[in-house]
């Protein structure tokens, strides 16, 4: 019994090693308003503006908004806008993009 009682407090911790928070519309526009973003190889401004210049080796230039509670992106020469769920980490200067189809985009603010 104190076995199970030990891997039990383990997994509990293991999932607390991380503390992410789900971010509403208001909270991610403060967030990302002329912000940058460092990703694993790459950068990310967000001017207020709605324009945003990814950099993972070359400029690419799109736009961004927030729809609702999302944070939507739109990459010429696509047509259309994607969006994605966004979280904070309450332990570190970063946030992350939950996209719908499973993808997970870390990025650790500038600063």
């Amino acid at each position: 019994m104190l076995r199970i009682a030990a891997i039990i407090t383990f997994t509990a911790s293991m999932g607390h090693a991380e503390n992410w928070v789900p971010m509403v519309g208001a909270q991610i526009e403060a967030a990302l308003n002329d912000q940058t973003l460092d990703y694993k190889a790459a950068w990310q401004v967000f001017h207020a503006s709605g324009r945003t210049l990814y950099n993972a080796g070359h400029d690419s230039w799109g736009s961004w908004r927030v729809e609702g509670d999302k944070y939507c992106s739109e990459w010429p020469p696509n047509a259309g806008w994607d969006c994605y769920d966004m979280e904070r980490d309450i332990d570190a200067d970063r946030v992350r993009f939950l996209g719908a189809r499973g993808d997970i985009t870390i990025g650790w603010f500038r600063r």
